[in-house]
């Protein structure tokens, strides 16, 4: 693997090395720097120099497990010998990034224990965050992974209105239906697309839409009736971890008028949305640095000032990435539940989700956005602008 665009940022961030470090396969970092399915049981290190060659350190017994891998290697059996190589390695660096965040600031980069930053800072340097280093590494997404988001996305929203179909042919009918049933339905529909997901969609109706993570009952699931207010938010992706979720949230309304208050949240919400992607868009004309907790102070603001702010339960969105999770690596719309300092750098991509959550109803309204690094800020997933009905 090529690491000159990590080494380029290095040095333009005045970073002279980064550290990673793994045990127990602790760290997903690594593992996408070095893909391939490795089962360890001691202590890795890989330094990534501002310039020259990067290095991986493994013990004797793991060795085996990282043949082939494009980096040059050492071996250590001692805690000494392992503790001789990260003062040889850091020695004349001043600044290094590892992957922590300062007081705690961003807990999805809180990977390395706090002995081991001991340790490196014993060696007389500067231990930094690596949180964008993260990004313009493992976050940003390959061309693959965008054509693939985009088949994945099409998908996604051809079954997410399929959804809305299905209720609405049932009660068109005068016939059952419930919760689990269009649940299992969108999980049946993207086994026929080839695509996979981490975890079955949420299908809420009325106070269980009020729940951001809502479990559906297949023991017993709730009925969809005429009247009900209805989400449902899916997620799924072409098969591979190289490939990035698409990731959408609708609402919609088992009737012909949407109630008042419905209505006035959905409008909250959708003003919510459309403001955080202005924000986005702002700063990538004016060419002006645009960071997570910007965005989502642009957005909730719309939401408190419609007079909704109690039902605010999370944070505006998460990053979009290649890896294991549905909330990737990178940057995070957030500035409720950690201060994101991060910048939306161009290649990565991330959901704006604003929502307003009450014991009757919840209303969330997710999409997709990439940061395509020639055109900008670019909506991936479809767009929801007026409730369903069905």
């Amino acid at each position: 693997m090529s690491y000159a665009a990590i080494q380029s940022f290095m040095r333009e961030q005045k970073i002279d090395g980064w550290l990673l470090y793994d045990f127990r396969g602790s760290n997903p970092i690594l593992a996408q720097l070095l893909p391939g399915k490795r089962w360890t049981t001691r202590r890795v290190m890989m330094l990534i120099p501002a310039e020259g060659e990067a290095r991986l350190l493994v013990h004797h017994i793991d060795s085996g497990m990282f043949k082939g891998a494009a980096v040059a290697q050492d071996l250590y059996l001692t805690w000494q010998e392992l503790r001789a190589w990260v003062a040889k390695q850091t020695e004349g660096k001043g600044r290094v990034a590892m992957e922590y965040a300062p007081g705690g600031s961003l807990p999805v980069m809180g990977i390395v224990d706090a002995g081991t930053i001991e340790l490196v800072r014993s060696c007389g340097v500067d231990v930094v965050s690596s949180a964008n280093l993260v990004q313009v590494s493992v976050a940003v997404w390959s061309a693959d992974a965008v054509a693939g988001h985009a088949r994945a996305s099409k998908h996604c929203a051809r079954i997410m209105l399929g959804a809305f179909d299905l209720i609405r042919a049932r009660l068109k009918a005068s016939a059952a239906v419930n919760e689990y049933e269009v649940q299992q339905w969108i999980v049946d529909e993207f086994k026929r697309a080839g695509l996979e997901t981490a975890d079955a969609p949420i299908v809420g109706a009325n106070g269980h839409a009020g729940d951001p993570h809502f479990e559906v009952s297949a023991t017993s699931p709730t009925a969809i009736v005429k009247g009900d207010w209805i989400l449902i938010d899916l997620w799924a992706r072409e098969p591979g971890e190289e490939n990035i979720f698409s990731d959408i949230t609708w609402v919609g309304y088992a009737g012909t008028t949407v109630p008042a208050r419905h209505r006035a949240v959905f409008e909250a919400v959708k003003a919510a949305r459309d403001a955080g992607v202005a924000c986005v868009k702002r700063g990538w004309d004016a060419k002006q640095a645009v960071q997570g907790w910007q965005v989502d102070d642009a957005s909730r603001e719309q939401i408190v000032k419609a007079g909704f702010a109690s039902g605010i339960k999370h944070r505006t969105g998460h990053s979009l990435s290649a890896g294991p999770k549905v909330h990737g690596m990178g940057v995070n719309i957030d500035n409720l539940e950690t201060h994101d300092t991060r910048e939306l750098l161009p290649g990565v991509g991330f959901t704006i989700e604003p929502g307003a959550y009450f014991a009757d109803l919840g209303v969330r309204m997710e999409i997709n956005v990439y940061m395509d690094p020639f055109r900008g800020p670019v909506v991936t997933s479809c767009v929801q602008d007026e409730v369903e009905f069905v």
